[in-house]
């Protein structure tokens, strides 16, 4: 059996945090103090007095930056996004899109190690909140089209958005591997997690775009159909 070829090496991603090596803006600091208490307690027991205290502002001061909670957290997420944009490497751009998506995926989970315990926090919390967690899907969705834009495939129209869900999903269950994957700086497990869910989610591309075929084909024969019912004969061929 043929071997399969390996995987190109990847580049460390760039530390997009040195262009501003002491970032003391408020926003900055609203996301960092709500990071740090998710690592302590559940998204639902914090409030946004608990953010702003922990950020060292009033609320005067974090209402100008945000509206809500999520608002944060969207804000960190878009932070990730722009990190992970950042460090694409040009090398990969002949590989298959596979392999496209498994890097801009991988720099991704590099960038998030940093907020491994406010990302299980919310995990936990998404299970057992349905608003949360709809939410939350939505941010997810929105990033992982950029995810799939660096990648080189499609995220745009009806089509790429299926995709994008589908990808925030998948990206989801690879999550819960990342998460207890803290001791192996390589995050062995976590990669090995990501190629099975990205083949696996290969094969379910094939199979819908398989019944699509399938859908389009059996329109046509059932407007066929239709069409020698209505007239009791044989349409003319195009």
């Amino acid at each position: 059996m043929a071997r399969k070829p390996a995987r190109p090496p990847r580049r460390p991603i760039p530390d997009v945090s040195s262009e501003t090596p002491h970032d003391t803006s408020p926003r900055h600091q609203i996301i960092e103090a709500l990071l740090a208490l998710l690592a302590e307690q559940p998204v639902e027991e914090i409030g946004l007095a608990d953010i702003a205290a922990r950020a060292g502002l009033s609320l005067a001061q974090m209402r100008g930056e945000f509206s809500s909670t999520i608002a944060i957290i969207a804000a960190h997420i878009k932070d990730v996004d722009r990190k992970v944009l950042a460090g694409g490497d040009a090398d990969m751009a002949e590989e298959p899109a596979r392999e496209r998506l498994f890097d801009v995926l991988m720099r991704r989970l590099e960038v998030m190690a940093p907020h491994r315990e406010a990302i299980a926090s919310l995990l936990r919390s998404a299970r057992r909140n349905p608003p949360l967690a709809f939410a939350l899907n939505a941010l997810a969705v929105r990033s992982q089209q950029w995810m799939l834009t660096a990648a080189d495939i499609s995220a745009s129209g009806p089509k790429g958005m299926v995709r994008a869900q589908g990808l925030a999903l998948l990206f989801a269950r690879v999550l819960r591997t990342f998460i207890d994957d803290e001791d192996d700086p390589s995050l062995a497990r976590t990669m090995a997690a990501l190629d099975r869910e990205l083949a696996r989610g290969q094969r379910f591309a094939s199979m819908l775009d398989g019944a699509s075929r399938f859908s389009r084909c059996f329109g046509r024969r059932s407007r066929r159909r239709d069409r020698v019912d209505r007239t009791g004969d044989e349409p003319i061929a195009a």
